[in-house]
């Protein structure tokens, strides 16, 4: 037995490949110049998903996800940059926004019961190994600067250019929006850029052998996943957003580097709506794991609604989908601590399924037929085992409460507080915490903290 996932390079489903007993996955991460949305999270959730799947089967798995707080985008280069507006819009420094929305990120992860990554590398702090690799390119003939200082990947000198996305060099139109430059800068209406001069840019630059600037999009992923996984990625995961033109780049990039596929398998999620529309800011729909926290529902009733569905589905997620969810997961919990316990043992049934390109809809439904058939002398270690891969804290002895908004913004501000050694506001917003019901504990690793 053993994982299979739909590859979208090849389009079809292939089994997961090993490097020397040890499975590496890198996942693009969240630019952090906001709160992820729920949207954004299902991506993270499919990561996880792959990583407990491999470690039901006994494989070791060293995941790397980065954190993309250098600002921009790709689409962003003509327009203002999204980390420094945020930044103006809170009158922060835009590392300061950068730090804030990390540390939110990892606090929505826990709360989703993802497993945290082995590493997670920030751009900012990558710089240098963004530098080496274009240089790299540069000497390779792979890349070139252009007439106005930025370097640029040469798209037509990758053969297979188009591999993930279907996409021709000879189909693209001069000024997609992901690349576009009218300036005659580059050689080819569909190059990118690798390093961007930074013109009259005065924040988030460094200084480079072109001059300052700041890193191109693709080039980011391409220079922290081959340095943290020794320059091959057996599954690379990210929204199917990012297939074209950012995984389609960061492949031609990888490749041109390490000189073969640097990638096994490219897996993609599909996009999430919300109560039929496309969340965003303008339809004023989208939703964050706070706003659920907020209802009184707990967060793992999402992850339970990002099970019932394919994660090659677009989804439709709903309030009554996830109130249904939050039903059944107090139902299921109550049910395992009735059962009879026994020693928790693989169920191989339910491994098949899940085996199967993560057909998580038929695994949730074969623990409904677990559930209703009484005469199972083993339901609470058939539950027990599909929990250590689908994660839903199913065996939780009393239901845990979640952190308020209030809190979780007391807690951010002592963090700060903290770092900044303002002792005495520190303190001050310890005994606003403890009157909302947590006990703070703080050592040499930092703030930890516990509900009373």
């Amino acid at each position: 037995m053993s994982l299979s996932l739909y590859d979208t390079a090849a389009r079809k489903t292939m089994p997961v490949t090993s490097t020397l007993g040890k499975t590496t996955m890198y996942c693009c991460g969240p630019t952090v110049y906001r709160d992820a949305h729920v949207g954004n999270l299902r991506t993270f959730l499919l990561s996880d998903l792959v990583r407990r799947v491999l470690e039901s089967h006994g494989n070791t798995v060293e995941l790397i996800q980065n954190i993309t707080d250098v600002g921009h985008m790709s689409d962003d280069f003509e327009t203002e940059d999204k980390m420094l507006a945020q930044a103006k819009t809170e009158s922060i420094d835009p590392f300061a926004v950068a730090r804030k929305y990390e540390e939110r990120f990892h606090i929505d992860l826990n709360r989703l019961n993802v497993k945290p990554a082995d590493k997670f590398p920030r751009a900012s702090e990558s710089i240098e190994l963004m530098l080496a690799m274009i240089a790299q390119l540069i000497e390779k003939d792979f890349a070139y600067v252009g007439a106005d200082g930025s370097v640029y990947f040469d798209a037509r000198s990758v053969e297979s250019y188009g591999a993930i996305s279907g996409n021709r060099l000879d189909e693209l139109k001069p000024g997609h929006r992901y690349e576009y430059s009218e300036d005659g800068a580059k050689r080819f209406h569909a190059d990118w850029a690798l390093w961007k001069a930074a013109g009259s840019r005065s924040e988030m630059i460094w200084d480079s052998p072109w001059g300052p600037g700041f890193p191109g999009w693709h080039i980011e992923c391409s220079a922290m996943s081959l340095h943290y996984l020794d320059s091959h990625i057996n599954v690379h995961v990210g929204g199917i957003d990012l297939r074209f033109p950012h995984h389609e780049n960061e492949r031609a990039q990888s490749n041109a580097i390490t000189g073969k596929e640097s990638v096994d398998l490219w897996l993609h999620g599909e996009h999430l709506l919300f109560e039929g529309r496309k969340m965003s800011k303008s339809a004023g729909n989208v939703v964050l794991l706070q706003d659920v926290i907020d209802r009184g529902l707990d967060p793992l009733a999402v992850r339970l609604c990002f099970l019932e569905n394919r994660y090659r589905s677009q989804m439709d997620l709903t309030w009554a989908a996830i109130e249904a969810a939050d039903a059944l997961l107090k139902r299921w919990r109550k049910k395992i601590k009735v059962w009879n316990q026994h020693e928790i043992v693989t169920d191989l049934e339910f491994l098949a399924i899940i085996d199967n390109d993560l057909d998580t809809p038929r695994a949730i439904q074969y623990l409904r037929n677990v559930e209703k058939n009484e005469d199972l002398p083993d339901q609470a270690s058939r539950f027990l085992f599909a929990d250590k891969i689908l994660g839903l804290d199913l065996d939780r002895v009393e239901s845990e409460k979640a952190l308020t908004s209030e809190q979780v913004e007391l807690l951010e501000l002592r963090i700060n507080a903290r770092k900044e050694k303002r002792w005495g506001d520190s303190d001050a917003l310890r005994i606003k915490l403890e009157l909302t019901g947590l006990e703070i504990k703080d050592s040499a690793e930092g703030q930890d903290w516990q509900w009373r």
